[in-house]
């Protein structure tokens, strides 16, 4: 840990002089009495709310709970608004907009009398945009998630937020589902605030804040609706008090264990594939060098024992009731699968806050010897169709296909792969490799959700339920299947999935982790010259900054001017 320091704040509100004037006297407009500048901590509450951001739109109320803690305590709590990411309605895809969001939140931090914060997050980027601004500070600080919404239900049956959807219209497709009835089940998906209650990205990355200790314990799994979720909030503006007057920084306790911890819990819940996007950009904000190899070196042996969709039955709200994820870390630190010694802003370590977590439905959380899946870390593939690496949640795939051979059928972009799909006339059976190109973080741009391909129309009606599908795109976290995703370097780069055509031999091998394209050299190389790179949309702008920095996927998506600790001092003043 490091020395206690003066408050940064201090520079801004300390003193007798014009500056400390002029700077108090603007902020007593808002009604705020002397007492409040005597020297306390200032507590930077960054929230994402926003009604264009569902997951999101409850966070107001969760920021008055962070304040009475921070009151309690002795600090001085002030709310600021940073650009929300919702990955429902922002398009083309949030994750254009997760490097911007975080540059907006380094930035805020950096430009104001700030001592520590706390980080209202939800949905599913803006927890990675939050943690790699604030991590480029170094400040003291703690991640409050929003919590999952209530169990989806239709008609007396348990649904998934976003699982579903794929579901019920794949069966719309197929002539099993009425679309009065698809249409039916809107309501009953998202029947409370809070973000996707499967294990999409959203819950994933609340896991990740828990396991990694920037949050505090039950952050994972509380629902949004539930009181102890306020109960979470106020306890968290009270500690950040804490960690400021300790100095207790985000170095101190994002460390190499903590991220190796998080790794090994994103295997054992079946968590989302963008987590090895995010996790590797905090890390490397932080100054961490976290890459692919990381995770398929400590996530191979961990098996999925949380049976929740979209791999297993359950939901998040009965992962909570089960005992949520203390209980799942419990059982890895038993197995010898957890740096028991990584510190948390709690100020216990986490051997010490999981040793006692109780396990209430074995069921949902399963004994380390019966799990839901045998391998649940994510695998990293190699071979000449991914150089760099590609990803695969085995958890969510169909085990018969996870050593295939099959003929691409490819797409060169996503208007292609709608303008083909359903075509009667497409030359696809279910033995064939979907292939889906320009979809990466250049080529889309943004990289966007659209990995897992829905099947043809004509094969789900033969009763098709899954396909290899390959591509440089991302997929959401509540979807499954045997899909290859972040496949690196992306086809809009040059990578050799830009050369894949009609007909070619692929090979996937999870458990030897490969992905082979069955061409020569000398026809790649033929091939290699006679490409030329997509046109890319003339956008402007920020779009057109992200396209020329944004790094690829093995790299973790973020910007290459923004990797790299610039911690907080205090920035120059104009007056």
């Amino acid at each position: 840990m490091t020395e206690r320091r003066k408050l940064r704040s201090a520079s801004w509100f300390g003193g007798a002089g014009k500056n400390a004037f002029m700077h108090r006297s603007w902020m007593k407009n808002q009604g705020l009495p002397d007492h409040l500048f005597d020297g306390r901590p200032v507590i930077g509450i960054c929230n994402t709310w926003s009604e264009l951001t569902p997951c999101n739109a409850h966070l107001r109320g969760i920021a008055e709970h962070v304040k009475r803690g921070v009151y309690e305590a002795g600090g001085m709590p002030v709310e600021f608004p940073v650009m929300s990411l919702g990955e429902s309605n922002l398009r083309p895809t949030a994750m254009l907009f997760r490097n911007l969001a975080s540059m907006d939140v380094e930035e805020s931090i950096r430009g104001n009398p700030i001592d520590g914060v706390i980080l209202l997050v939800g949905c599913d980027k803006t927890t990675p945009a939050l943690l790699m601004g604030a991590a480029s500070c170094n400040l003291p600080t703690i991640a409050v998630s929003g919590g999952p919404m209530l169990n989806g239900n239709f008609r007396g049956q348990t649904i998934g937020s976003g699982t579903h959807v794929w579901k019920f219209y794949e069966d719309v497709k197929a002539g099993r589902m009425p679309l009065n009835d698809f249409l039916a089940a809107e309501q009953g998906q998202s029947r409370s605030a809070g973000s996707c209650m499967t294990m999409g990205t959203a819950s994933t990355m609340a896991s990740m804040v828990e396991a990694l200790g920037i949050g505090m314990p039950d952050n994972a799994a509380i629902p949004a609706v539930d009181a102890r979720r306020g109960v979470l909030a106020h306890l968290a503006g009270r500690r950040i008090v804490e960690l400021v007057n300790d100095n207790i920084i985000m170095s101190d306790i994002l460390t190499r264990a903590a991220f190796e911890n998080a790794i090994r819990v994103n295997g054992a819940i079946g968590g989302s594939t963008n987590a090895v996007l995010h996790l590797i950009a905090v890390a490397r904000r932080i100054g961490v060098d976290l890459g692919l190899d990381d995770w398929d070196r400590l996530g191979r042996d961990v098996p999925t024992i949380v049976d929740l969709m979209p791999s297993g039955r359950f939901l998040m709200e009965d992962f909570y009731y089960a005992g949520g994820l203390s209980a799942v870390m419990r059982t890895l630190a038993e197995a010898g699968l957890l740096h028991r010694d990584a510190q948390t802003i709690f100020g216990k370590t986490i051997g010490e806050i999981v040793k006692d977590a109780p396990n209430y439905n074995p069921e949902v959380i399963r004994p380390f010897d019966k799990p839901l899946t045998e391998q649940g870390g994510m695998a990293i593939l190699r071979g000449n169709l991914a150089p760099n690496g590609a990803v695969i949640k085995p958890s969510a795939a169909t085990p018969a296909l996870m050593q295939h051979k099959g003929r691409a059928v490819v797409f060169e972009s996503i208007e292609h792969y709608h303008a083909r799909i359903d075509d009667p006339a497409l030359d696809i059976d279910a033995n064939s490799v979907m292939v889906l190109k320009n979809c990466g973080p250049r080529g889309y741009p943004g990289m966007a959700e659209v990995g897992n391909m829905p099947l043809p129309a004509k094969l789900l009606k033969q009763g098709v339920s899954d396909m290899v599908r390959i591509s440089d795109a991302r997929m959401s976290g509540t979807a499954y299947g045997t899909v290859v995703l972040h496949t690196a370097p992306e086809a809009a780069s040059g990578g050799t999935l830009a050369l894949v055509r009609d007909g070619d031999l692929i090979e996937l091998d999870v458990a030897g982790r490969r992905l082979e394209l069955f061409v020569d050299e000398a026809e790649l190389a033929e091939r290699r010259k006679a490409w030329t790179p997509p046109e890319q949309p003339q956008g402007g702008g920020y779009q057109s900054l992200y396209v020329e920095r944004v790094l690829q996927a093995d790299q973790g998506c973020d910007f290459d001017f923004l990797v790299g600790r610039r911690d907080a001092g205090v920035p120059r003043h104009s007056h």
